[in-house]
Parts: structure tokens; C-alpha cells; sequence
């Protein structure tokens, strides 16, 4: 293995790949584990608000910077009866929860949902249970959070003391119901036509004529059934939907960590696959119309990790999946989201799944302190920094081996323009060995000063109840700007964010 690498990139900011859509940065709040519960709620906590809402976890999410929120669900959606989460407390009915194997008291209902949308400055994404329940009481739900006043939805919303409206606009019509641990998993068939007879009726309340609808597509790219799951589930409700959902989640495989840091390969692929089924599906149907992806769940996750505590059947909020990132995972991550970026073309929408303690960039301990994940550092800087156009980017760039992808490139970027003028380059070293050398060709703008802010460390470091702090960007000093070129030194697995101003 060489000892050192050097890469090259170039941009244009005349060749353009999109604007970046603001709900590329989303995340997800699902009733599992403390994700609500002592997460971002939490009574009695000693920073809770007249709502329950932490406020240490609410700084700490606008800082992170997520723009939407996909709500209740995940799988716990599939068994969900909204009305227990609505109305005086007191009232609320314990359930089951089947898809976790906990006990939901349903203190956190819609309304305390959006009252965290409205603290935080997020849009809000909102999934109906189409698994143990379908149209009629998806149209209730919409009834209820969307119409102003006059009806017995509408006006039950009013007597719990919201009296306008909550103008949902983004709506995920179920979720994962081609997976056989979904409550009420449905065949591609099966779904796609309550799929479109749900969109439809919702657009039929609706009338603005600005809503939009998510059809679930494949759990996963490795599902039996990706691709020909999609091309029926479109067959039925291309005309009516606007997105169609993928998932996908990264943990290493047998030791084999240098195909962990190119899982970005494979979210390309799934990438394109999608949209490959998508617009042959427009064109079987003679339809100008096309689909855009919904990234709504991705992340890394150790799947296989021990999910948490359960010292009695049926707990209420026991910690569940609660994995604790590494500087490797960060990385990797960063990936992630350097490919969402590159992709903003047709995939529109994106949830980091999940937003506190379950797979989560922010963690608390209950009546405790509240800190970052080391993955929380990339997705607040792309949030913060990629806001603008993506450009079309021209990359040299050595490559290392893989078992599972073969040859792939070392360096991974993107090239946004910001809307100051400045740009901003995000670029990933994915090389767990080797730092690079990266000259940056800026020839095409008047570059100013220029600031690098790098993420990396031992391979394992993370951040803990106990050194909340140990990994996290810094400065990077390594930067020389030359006749329109910047020579940068990135270090062996990094993330890197390189403002030019």
C-alpha cells in the first residue's frame, strides 16, 4: 500500500447538479426506545419546558440542524392508533406495542409533536398506519391535523386547544410493508392499490394542491423482491404520490472494514436502481411525470449489537439500540451524506434515522446530561454548509480494495455553491491507512480565505456519558493556496470540511 496518496478535483460553478432541497437534511422520531421518552421528553427533568420538552436536547438539535421530521414511525407506525395520543392525558390509553415489545403510554401524542416542530423550527413529516388499519383512518388523522374548523375531527383538534389547523404537508403512506416483521406486511400489490386509494382520498381533503405523498418502496437494496417491489408498488400510484421511500442501514460485515468505509457504493447503487425502476415505470405509463427518492431512513447501525435492557416483559421506554458511534462510524457516515448531496438531483427528501438515543447523533441520560455522537459533527456541518447548489465535480483520486466493491475511489466529495458565493467541499478520505494529499482546482472563482475543519482519531474512539468530548472536529492547519489551486492534507479516515470563501 502506497504510503501517502494524492487526489484532484475541479469544479465549475456554471455546472450544476441541483439546489439542495432543505428536506435533505431531515431525521426521524420514532416511539422506540428513548427517543421520546427521556429523550426529547422528559417532564421532570430539571431542563424540561412547560411542554416536557428538554430543553438541553432542543439546543442541541438546532445545533445539529435537521430541517424535517418524520413522526411516529418506523415500525411502530404499523400498529399505531393515533386518537390514544390526542386529548387530556389522564385519558390516554397504555398499549401494546407489538412492533417493539414495549408497553406506549401515549403521553406524547400529535399535538405534543408538533409543538416540538414549532419549538425547534422544523417542517413536520407525518407517517399513517396503512398495516393493522388503512383509508378510512388515514383520512380521520388528516381530518384532524389538516382541516381548519367545521367537522368532528377539526373540531375535536380545536377542543385540545389547537385551533389552527397544522398544514401537514409531507405524508409517508405507511412504512417498510414489503418486510416480514411489519405489522400487517402487505404484497406488492396488496399495498400499492391502498397505497393509491389513500393518496387520492387525501387529496381530496386537501385541495391545495401542495401536498406531498411518500409510497413505500423496498425495506432495503439486499430485500428478494427490490426493484420489482418498486416497479409494482409505482405501477398503481405513479399518478399519485411524489416520492418513493428507500431505507438503508451500514454496519461492518465479518471484520471487514475496508468495504464498511465504501458503503457509500452501495447507497449509489440502491440510489440508481430506484430511479432506474422509477422513470421505466413513467415511461411504461407515457407519463412526463417523475418520481424523486425519499431517503427517509438511513444511518449506521450495529444491527446485530444487543439492543438494550428488558428486565420485565412489556417495559415502558427500555433503552433499545442505543449504539455508540465510533470515529470510524463518523466517517463512513459523512459518506452517507456526501452521497445524498451528490444525488439532490432526484432524491429530495432524507431522514438520518433516528434524531435521540436510538441510532442517534444526541444521547441523555434520564434526569442527566444530554451530548453529541460523533456522527453528530457531519451532519451539522453539511446541514450548516451545504445549503445551496451542488456542482458537477471532476475527482483523480487513488483507490483501495474491497471485498465487497471492488477497487473504489479513496477520496469521496461534493462541491456546493453557498449562496454568499463562497463553496463548500465536503470530502471524505475513506482510506482507514493512508493520509492524501488533495489539491482542490479553484481556478473557476475568486478564492478567498480558506478553512478546513477534520474529523478523525483511533479508529474506536467515542464519545461517552464519561468523555462526552473526545471526538470531534478541529482546525486543520495543513492548507496552502497557490495560483488558483488549495493543497490540503486530509488525513486517514477523515471527514473534512473545506470552506472557500
Amino acid at each position: 500500500m502506497a504510503d501517502h496518496h494524492r487526489a484532484r478535483i475541479e469544479f465549475d460553478p456554471r455546472f450544476t447538479v441541483a439546489e439542495v432541497p432543505a428536506r435533505l437534511f431531515g431525521s426521524f422520531v420514532e416511539h422506540l426506545g428513548r427517543c421520546v421518552y427521556t429523550g426529547i421528553y422528559e417532564p421532570d427533568h430539571p431542563s424540561a419546558n412547560a411542554d416536557g420538552l428538554r430543553e438541553d436536547v432542543l439546543e442541541l438539535i438546532r445545533e445539529l440542524g435537521p430541517t424535517m421530521i418524520r413522526y411516529p414511525g418506523g415500525n411502530f407506525v404499523s400498529g399505531y392508533r393515533w386518537e390514544d395520543g390526542v386529548g387530556p392525558k389522564e385519558d390516554r390509553p397504555r398499549r401494546l406495542d407489538l412492533a417493539w415489545g414495549v408497553t406506549e403510554t401515549n403521553q406524547f401524542g400529535l399535538g405534543e409533536f408538533m409543538k416540538f416542530c414549532r419549538t425547534v423550527g422544523v417542517e413536520p413529516n407525518m407517517a399513517v398506519n396503512l398495516g393493522t388499519r388503512g383509508l378510512q383512518e388515514a383520512l380521520d388523522l388528516f381530518e384532524y391535523a389538516n382541516h381548519p374548523s367545521g367537522t368532528y375531527w377539526s373540531d375535536l383538534r380545536r377542543s385540545h386547544g389547537d385551533e389552527e389547523p397544522y398544514g401537514i404537508k409531507l405524508w409517508c403512506l405507511g412504512n417498510e410493508m414489503d418486510g416480514p416483521w411489519q405489522i400487517g406486511q402487505r404484497t406488492a400489490t396488496e399495498y400499492g392499490r391502498i397505497a393509491d386509494q389513500t393518496a387520492r382520498a387525501l387529496r381530496m381533503i386537501d385541495g391545495s394542491g401542495d401536498l406531498d405523498l411518500v409510497a413505500c418502496g423496498s425495506s432495503s437494496r439486499g430485500m428478494p423482491f427490490f426493484g420489482a417491489w418498486e416497479n409494482e408498488v409505482l405501477t398503481h400510484t405513479y399518478e399519485s404520490v411524489d416520492y418513493i421511500s428507500a431505507h438503508a442501514y451500514y454496519q461492518p460485515q465479518d471484520g471487514d472494514l475496508a468495504s464498511f468505509m465504501a458503503s457509500a457504493q452501495d447507497m449509489e447503487l440502491f440510489i440508481d436502481g430506484v430511479i432506474a425502476t422509477a422513470d421505466a415505470v413513467g415511461a411504461k405509463l407515457k407519463s412526463d411525470k417523475k418520481i424523486n427518492i425519499s431517503f427517509d431512513e438511513w444511518n449506521v447501525w450495529y444491527m446485530h449489537a444487543p439492543s438494550g435492557e428488558r428486565d420485565e416483559p412489556w417495559p415502558v421506554a427500555p433503552r433499545q439500540l442505543e449504539d455508540v458511534y465510533s470515529a470510524m462510524d463518523a466517517v463512513v457516515f459523512g459518506s452517507l451524506l456526501i452521497t445524498l448531496l451528490r444525488r439532490c438531483d432526484r432524491v429530495t427528501a432524507a431522514c438520518l434515522a433516528q434524531l435521540v438515543n436510538v441510532i442517534a447523533p444526541i444521547m441523555t441520560e434520564p434526569g442527566g446530561p444530554a451530548w453529541r455522537q460523533t456522527t453528530f459533527f457531519p451532519f451539522a456541518e453539511a446541514s450548516k454548509y451545504g445549503r445551496g447548489t451542488v456542482l458537477n465535480v471532476n475527482a483523480d483520486s487513488p483507490v483501495f480494495e474491497t471485498k465487497k466493491f471492488g477497487e473504489v475511489p479513496a477520496l469521496h466529495s461534493v462541491a456546493v455553491a453557498n449562496e454568499d458565493g463562497s463553496v463548500t467541499v465536503f470530502a471524505v478520505n475513506r482510506d482507514l491507512e493512508t493520509p492524501m494529499t488533495l489539491e482542490i482546482d479553484a481556478s473557476s472563482i475568486q478564492a478567498g480565505d480558506v478553512t478546513v475543519s477534520t474529523l478523525t482519531g483511533e479508529r474506536d474512539a467515542k464519545n461517552t456519558l464519561d468523555d462526552q468530548d473526545r471526538v470531534a472536529p478541529a482546525a486543520n492547519g495543513d492548507v496552502t493556496v497557490k495560483d488558483g489551486t488549495i493543497t490540503i492534507e486530509l488525513p486517514a479516515m477523515s471527514w473534512n470540511t473545506i470552506r472557500i470563501a
